[in-house]
């Protein structure tokens, strides 16, 4: 039997489907979060709904049905040197609350490894890409100070490629899968941190789930790759898809901004994907655009950027401004890319006067 692993998850929305997959393989996992969501989880635990292959509608895992041991709590009631591994899995802008703030630099302090989850790369883990000038890049993030106490040889990321969404009519505690792709991890700098991730991909692929008496596999796995590129895959999916769903007045599905007009779409994508090139990715590193369109077939709502963007948030995640940053870098311009931005930036703007 491999060590049991301790694993501290920042977020309980998208964090829930992570935390599962590790409950399921035998591993602990702590959730950060709201006073209201963690009291909810420790009364009742969290339920993740996923397509399985083979199987008719969705499989429901609940996380008290599972070998390990979960439980929720507010920064404040963490000590992070209790955890063999961070997963940040919260959006950008909510690492600037104070609270969330303290534990990152005692996160910083203990020096415990984190792998993100984020779409947004943490500030740090772009110090370990080689050809990024990181100082320009800060003004994509909505407190670029938030990272700067963390060590970029401890900080890794992962693409978070499954696609889910909390469904509005249920708990906060449920979470629906609509796209069960991977988790794909770069490594870390130390073999040691690496092994971490490499028993976690191997316990979660062994894994199955008891349904009606027989052993399924489930879907979302983790993967662990020696390139420190290959989570920058997201990237061109990110701005094909998820912030072309912004339109001047309104809001659109994933789908339809990826369909719509599928030559723009491949263009920005493309045009990404070199981006990465030029940093030093490899095609392999890549997904290919017609995997992704497939893909998309199945995103019938607005990316999560654009639905807090129309419910009014004050500021998201910004990939689409920190790409164009990285792009200029490299004296690439997208004018595709430049006008996304120019539509995110004028609802934030909306936004913000509104909440004034």
């Amino acid at each position: 039997m491999s060590k049991t692993y301790n694993v501290l998850i920042l977020g309980a929305s998208y964090g829930s489907l992570l935390a599962t997959k590790l409950l399921l393989a035998g591993h602990n996992a702590k959730l950060v979060c709201l006073p209201a969501e963690a009291e909810l989880i420790n009364a009742e635990g969290t339920v993740v709904r996923m397509p399985a292959k083979g199987r008719e509608g969705l499989v429901e895992v609940r996380s008290r049905d599972l070998p390990g041991k979960l439980s929720a709590g507010g920064p404040e009631s963490v000590d992070p040197s209790e955890y063999d591994l961070v997963a940040l899995a919260m959006q950008e802008p909510q690492y600037r609350a104070d609270s969330v703030k303290d534990l990152l630099n005692r996160i910083a302090k203990a020096g415990v490894p984190c792998m993100s989850i984020m779409n947004m790369p943490p500030l740090t883990y772009l110090r370990r890409l080689p050809n990024v000038d990181v100082k320009a890049c800060r003004a994509a993030y909505t407190d670029p100070t938030v990272w700067d106490g963390l060590d970029p040889a401890l900080m890794t990321l992962c693409s978070p490629d499954p696609q889910a969404f909390r469904p509005p009519e249920e708990k906060v505690n449920v979470l629906q899968v609509r796209l069960p792709t991977n988790f794909k991890a770069a490594r870390f700098e130390s073999e040691e941190h690496t092994n971490i991730l490499r028993q976690l991909e191997a316990d979660i692929e062994a894994a199955r789930f008891d349904l009606d008496g027989s052993k399924v596999e489930l879907p979302v796995k983790l993967k662990v790759h020696e390139s420190v590129f290959v989570p920058l895959a997201k990237w061109a999916m990110l701005l094909a898809g998820n912030y072309r769903c912004v339109e001047e007045e309104t809001v659109r599905p994933i789908k339809e901004a990826v369909h719509s007009n599928l030559d723009e779409s491949r263009k920005v994508y493309d045009w990404v994907v070199e981006l990465c090139l030029k940093l030093g990715a490899s095609r392999d590193d890549m997904v290919p655009f017609e995997k992704y369109a497939n893909a998309a077939l199945s995103l019938l709502s607005p990316s999560s950027a654009a639905r807090a963007l129309a419910a009014g948030a004050p500021y998201i995640e910004r990939v689409d401004k920190l790409v164009q940053i990285i792009a200029a870098q490299h004296g690439m311009q997208s004018d595709a890319v430049d006008r996304t931005v120019r539509l995110v930036d004028a609802w934030l703007e909306r936004n913000r006067q509104k909440a004034s």
